[in-house]
C-alpha cells in the first residue's frame, strides 16, 4: 500500500473530520474510498460501495439516536462532570477493589 500526502486548508480538513466520525472511520479511509470509487467507475465518488456506505452509516446515526433518546428517557446524563478525573482514571488500586467487590457479588448471585 502507497501512502500519499495532501494538502487541505484547516477548515475543509475540520469538516473531514467531523464527517469522518459521523461516518464510524477515518479521513484516510474517506480519501481512499473516494480514490477507488473514483477509478473504479469513473464518476467521482457515486459507486454503489459509497452509496451502500451512506445507507450504513445513516443506519448507525439512527440507532445513536435511539440510544440517546433512551438515555433521556431513563434520565441517564452524559455531563462532562460524570467523567473520572485522569488521577481517577488511572488509579488501578481503586479499579482492582471494584473488581473484587464485583466478582464477590457474582459469586454471591452464583451461591442464591
Amino acid at each position: 500500500m502507497k501512502n500519499i500526502t495532501v494538502s487541505i486548508d484547516e477548515e475543509t480538513y475540520r469538516l473531514a473530520r467531523i464527517r469522518a466520525a459521523e461516518l464510524d472511520t477515518s479521513v484516510s479511509a474517506l480519501v481512499r474510498d473516494y480514490l477507488k470509487s473514483l477509478v473504479e467507475d469513473g464518476t467521482g465518488g457515486t459507486a454503489s460501495g459509497s452509496r451502500d456506505a451512506e445507507k450504513e452509516a445513516e443506519h448507525r446515526r439512527e440507532l445513536m439516536r435511539q440510544v440517546f433518546q433512551d438515555f433521556e428517557a431513563r434520565g441517564v446524563g452524559l455531563r462532562m462532570s460524570d467523567n473520572l478525573t485522569r488521577e481517577e482514571l488511572y488509579d488501578r488500586t481503586r479499579a482492582r477493589a471494584e473488581a473484587q467487590a464485583a466478582a464477590a457479588a457474582q459469586d454471591e448471585d452464583k451461591r442464591r
